[in-house]
């Protein structure tokens, strides 16, 4: 009888009242365990026992002044010691000009023109019907024109073109001032030129000489994060400090034109963009900041040597550099994923979660049933997901893997069509689309999830400090996003012209 009412009872419910009862159970006991303190406590108090309390030597103003002074000491120690929050005044997206503006038969077309040719130019294409890019996507003017034009100036020009433009924006944004900031940290993995991203930054904003800046090179795509939690180390010794994080990446350079299939993968999805995020570390900010960080999670495989490898650059057997993506990425950025959660899940997971992972675990790993490993339902812990658009294959294992609705992978795919993979700065258009949306309410929580070579996984979670009026905000998507969300088909043909 009780068997046949379960299979009658819906299986979401149970699980429902299953997480309320492990969050408030606590509260039944609460009654008892005050009833009991108090009974216990009460029956040795008497009144020879308050007449002995009374006179006792330790009641006395010295005592007392000297307890006061250790409290207040202590509570001085505490709040100096104590980790300065960080947070998020705000953060822009460059958002190119038409002229950078290209469909996937120009893309297909410019490929042509730069020497890709027979089978190479006939598995670019699939490569690109199947990437989940739309038809309006950015390419750097250097790949607009001719082979010829592809040279340190043009990349140099690209990189100003998008550092600038979202720096220019967020200051805007913001209404701070250049020179108040005090720490700047740029990524950009495959362009490091000399000077440094950060010396062009401080050059054209006039940042004080004292400014504490890094140029991180070579991170891959998830140098992004690795930036906000270098950024968030230093504001932690740096009181009173606002930290400039610019992510990008550089393509003019970086194309690549040969036959190696594992390395033509990168061209069609690699597009222009770039993104600027200004942190604060004053209480003061809070009331005025979009989020505070609240969890930095890295995650780096490279001591295993198929990670290592997996994402790769180096020269094709004729000479020409690229990035090599093995056929183990996939593999390699589950496990890197799984370690990382592990890490993340009892920081963010409700409790019920966390004794139903465990129990599992104790199953199969003491026990030795053949069991399903239970998948966290990282729902409960987060609303918003943004996950780097590295690429389609990417967005559909974590979709099945972390069994999240299209609803939560909506910003992900929908930047992976507009924009491309933008490399590190994916995370902050993705977070925009969601701001466009009007999607995200005061008390939200976003987890941004990022893969890159190396092998790394690196996680961030953010807490929305205030409701984000769309209409009020500049953003990437002004303009076009009640175009959003749009069925975005497995395989889509290219007409060529």
């Amino acid at each position: 009888m009780l068997f046949r009412l379960l299979k009658l009872v819906n299986l979401d419910c149970m699980k429902l009242l299953y997480h309320h009862f492990i969050a408030y159970v606590h509260y039944l006991f609460l009654p008892l365990l005050l009833l009991l303190q108090s009974s216990s406590h009460l029956s040795t108090i008497t009144l020879d026992y308050l007449r002995e309390q009374q006179n006792h030597p330790w009641i006395n103003l010295s005592s007392i002044i000297i307890c006061f002074t250790f409290l207040t000491l202590m509570a001085a120690v505490y709040v100096t010691n104590r980790p300065h929050p960080v947070y998020i005044l705000d953060f822009s997206c460059f958002k190119p000009s038409d002229a950078h503006k290209v469909t996937r038969a120009e893309t297909m077309n410019q490929f042509e023109a730069f020497g890709l040719t027979g089978e190479s130019f006939d598995f670019q294409r699939r490569v690109l019907e199947s990437s989940g890019l739309g038809e309006a996507t950015y390419l750097p003017l250097s790949h607009l024109g001719r082979a010829s034009g592809i040279c340190m100036a043009k990349a140099r020009e690209e990189a100003e073109t998008v550092i600038f433009g979202a720096i220019d924006e967020l200051l805007e944004k913001a209404g701070v001032e250049a020179k108040d900031i005090g720490v700047l940290v740029v990524n950009c993995s495959l362009f490091n030129p000399t000077p440094s991203y950060t010396a062009m930054i401080v050059n054209r904003y006039n940042l004080r000489g004292n400014v504490i800046s890094y140029n991180l090179g070579g991170m891959g795509c998830s140098a992004g994060i690795l930036a906000i939690d270098l950024a968030r180390n230093l504001l932690q010794v740096h009181p009173n400090s606002y930290a400039l994080v610019v992510s990008s990446e550089n393509m003019t350079t970086n194309a690549y034109f040969g036959r190696n299939r594992s390395m033509l993968v990168t061209n069609g999805l690699f597009r222009l963009g770039g993104a600027a995020i200004l942190l604060s570390n004053r209480r003061s900010d809070r009331h005025h900041s979009k989020y505070q960080l609240v969890h930095t999670v890295r995650t780096h495989k490279g001591a295993d040597s198929r990670s290592y490898t997996c994402v790769y650059q180096e020269e094709d057997s004729d000479g020409n550099r690229g990035i090599t993506l093995s056929k183990d990425l996939m593999a390699v950025a589950g496990e890197a994923l799984k370690t990382n959660i592990m890490t993340l899940g009892p920081l963010v997971l409700p409790m019920s979660e966390q004794f139903l992972f465990l129990g599992t675990l104790i199953l199969k790993k003491i026990f030795k049933m053949k069991i399903k490993a239970y998948i966290p339902d990282f729902k409960l812990a987060f609303e918003h997901f943004c996950i780097h658009a590295g690429g389609r294959g990417v967005l559909d294992e974590l979709e099945k893997n972390l069994e999240l609705s299209p609803w939560h992978m909506e910003p992900s795919r929908m930047t992976l069509y507009k924009f491309g993979n933008t490399s590190s700065s994916s995370l902050w258009y993705e977070l925009a689309y969601c701001e466009a949306k009007g999607r995200i309410k005061k008390g939200d929580r976003v987890w941004q999830i990022a893969f890159g070579s190396g092998f790394k996984c690196n996680s961030a979670v953010w807490r929305a400090l205030r409701t984000i009026n769309a209409a009020k905000e500049k953003n990437p998507w002004k303009g076009e996003i009640h175009k959003f969300p749009v069925d975005v088909p497995k395989m889509v043909p290219i007409v060529m012209k």
